[in-house]
């Protein structure tokens, strides 16, 4: 093999390589509609919802002294005639529910 074709198969196995890296790193964390649905059951647990939505853009959380990177959202929840609006953090890793609570 000449170098010249040494040099092209290393940087089509560098590329290749990185967009496997890729890849994978985006099936291992949750989708932002993944983490709003699996919101939204556990709501739907204590009552119907009436409305949600979901930041896309991961965020830092921090619960109990641990950090997390969390997708930030919220449910609208009509108890008694009142419309009630909670907010809630899911893990961008294991998609479950890490804290929520009411807001005003």
């Amino acid at each position: 093999m000449s170098k010249k074709n040494v040099i092209i198969a290393a940087g089509i196995g560098v590329a290749a390589g990185y967009l496997a890296k890729k890849q994978v790193d985006q099936m291992q964390k949750i989708t932002p509609e993944k983490a709003l649905k699996n919101a939204k059951e556990s709501f739907k647990k204590q009552g119907p919802i009436s409305g949600s939505w979901i930041y896309m853009k991961p965020e830092e959380h921090e619960k109990n002294g641990l950090l997390y990177q969390a997708y930030r959202g919220g449910v609208t929840r009509n108890i008694d005639g009142a419309n009630k609006q909670y907010e809630f953090h899911v893990d961008v890793e294991t998609g479950a529910v890490i804290d929520s609570f009411e807001t005003a």
